[in-house]
């Protein structure tokens, strides 16, 4: 098997096509949540169900992903990535033209579905074609495309409904989507070490029910959903806490705050280097911890410290994701694409359900009841790691490093 390693010209064609399909993934899904002000205000909706346009399409995207993760064990993993990124776009575009709330719910739905082709393989690919010792580095330059995705589509997006109303912002992310496509069919190669297999109903549940089994990775499936949720309900609701008192922003202004998504960039690379060095547990539980943290600033009325707090949240939150979407592809021996759509759907499971309901926790006890979900939900992280921790048992890096230490301290006394 040839794979691909780091340093070499494909390496660098391979994670630049995954950056665009990370933009592609998170500009589309995500550009709905700064517009949640202005569905709020046209269709007369409460802020909890200005929701819906995100939380029904990451839903649909979850279950999908169960699905086209499988068939792409049939169909290949760069075709299915390829059509699922052009339909969604052009499902992007048609979404501009929604006359109502309902045909607006209906399409976001259907664009999660369509969507869903690109997540629940990309991982996949990555670990069948990239060498393992360069895993971590690939996967966290897909997740920083994620992040500029995510900010990116959210910026363009808040700032062009200032202007433009929110039916041109969600036009122009589908031009720049369709754009984001081409680049990822020019640039990514066919898969080289997959693998064609014919659809077998049996086997697919009986690999799905293996994986269910493992507890290594279903604490990293809690782990997603954790992560995800708890992200999305701090940047749902941070909007309709600086547009009200004591700060009263535009939502054009707030829109900026997006900004904060760059660190993610840098985070989900540097975390992947140290993961890889040093060990996953260790990195994910500081970065758990950092998110805890950030969270607990935002508690803060100075604009400023808020801002920190958010911050570090997404920085904790990059890493953390970047060590766990990557610990799946190298946990699962067989079915890789299946393994990281399950991981993926309780990903986005946690997005649906962690951005209404703290949408709930907002209607009731505001900004601080919210942050009480996040930090329940931190809590329940630390605790899926330990278990992590016990299931996976150390490394052989960390018993040398271990053994190393001993025999100084040993020889010292």
């Amino acid at each position: 098997m040839v794979y691909i390693k780091d340093g070499t010209p494909i390496f660098r064609k391979t994670s630049f096509a995954f950056f665009a399909a990370g933009f592609n993934t998170f500009a589309i899904l995500y550009c709905a949540q700064p517009l949640m002000q202005e569905f709020t205000s046209e269709f007369n909706i409460s802020p909890t169900m200005a929701s819906l346009p995100l939380s029904l399409s990451t839903i649909s995207l979850a279950i999908s992903m169960l699905v086209l993760g499988s068939l792409s064990e049939v169909w290949g993993r760069k075709p299915t990535m390829v059509y699922s990124m052009l339909l969604a776009s052009i499902f992007c575009l048609l979404t501009a033209f929604s006359p109502n709330f309902h045909v607006l719910l209906l399409l976001r739905t259907l664009l999660g579905i369509i969507l869903a082709g690109v997540p629940s393989v990309a991982m996949a690919y990555l670990g069948e074609e990239v060498e393992s010792s360069s895993l971590g580095k690939a996967m966290g330059l897909y997740i920083s495309g994620n992040a500029i995705g995510a900010m990116g589509g959210r910026i363009i997006s808040g700032v062009l409904s200032d202007f433009f109303g929110w039916h041109i912002a969600v036009g122009g992310i589908g031009i720049i989507s369709i754009a984001a496509t081409l680049i990822f069919a020019y640039m990514l190669r066919p898969s080289n070490n997959f693998k064609s297999q014919k659809l077998k109903i049996y086997d697919l549940s009986k690999s799905m029910a293996k994986h269910l089994k493992d507890p290594g990775l279903l604490c990293l499936y809690g782990l997603g959903f954790l992560l995800l949720g708890s992200n999305v309900a701090l940047f749902n609701y941070i909007g309709f806490a600086l547009t009200d008192e004591p700060y009263s922003l535009k939502q054009g202004l707030v829109s900026w705050i997006f900004l904060l998504f760059i660190i993610g960039m840098f985070s989900s690379v540097w975390i992947g280097r140290l993961a890889d060095r040093y060990g996953r547990q260790y990195i994910l539980i500081i970065n758990l911890l950092l998110i805890g943290f950030g969270a607990c600033l935002t508690l803060n009325t100075l604009l400023i410290v808020k801002i920190i707090g958010l911050g570090l949240t997404t920085f904790g939150f990059f890493g953390s994701h970047s060590i766990a979407s990557g610990w799946v592809s190298h946990r699962a021996v067989k079915n890789k694409a299946q393994a990281s759509s399950l991981y993926l759907f309780l990903y986005y499971t946690g997005s649906s359900i962690g951005g209404t309901l703290g949408g709930v926790f907002w209607s009731i006890l505001g900004w601080k009841g919210l942050i009480y979900m996040v930090i329940c939900f931190i809590i329940i992280a630390l605790f899926l790691t330990l278990i992590l921790f016990k299931v996976t048992g150390l490394t052989k890096f960390h018993l040398r490093k271990i053994n190393k230490q001993h025999f100084i301290f040993k020889n010292k006394n």
